[in-house]
């Protein structure tokens, strides 16, 4: 099993969520977050005084999958989450050890 963390735009939100389910992903979590990486940030101009802008708005996006999943959620995910600007985001896959379903104490896959 693993775990898939993706920073994404908030506004892809919905196609990532819909290309995710077309793969069999059933369930995701989505946490308002907020970060820098290349973008650096910007400037922006409020009544007159310019300030700037470190930490950018962005979604952390995280789903569990078996491991004969995982190449089809990560392409459905970046494909829908990509624009081709900088600030598209990242997608981290990390080892789960071990899941369970605390209303069944399924485990594992069937956790999922």
């Amino acid at each position: 099993m693993k775990l898939i963390t993706a920073i994404i735009r908030p506004f892809k939100l919905d196609e990532v969520r819909e290309a995710l389910t077309e793969v069999g992903v059933s369930g995701i979590t989505v946490t308002e977050v907020k970060g820098f990486g290349r973008q650096k940030g910007h400037t922006e101009l409020y009544r007159g005084a310019e300030y700037v802008v470190d930490f950018l708005p962005k979604l952390k996006v995280e789903c569990a999958v078996a491991e004969s999943s995982l190449e089809a959620a990560l392409e459905a995910l970046a494909n829908a989450a990509r624009t081709g600007k900088v600030g598209d985001g990242k997608i981290f896959v990390q080892s789960l050890e071990r899941t369970v379903r605390i209303r069944t104490g399924e485990l594992d896959d069937d956790a999922l």
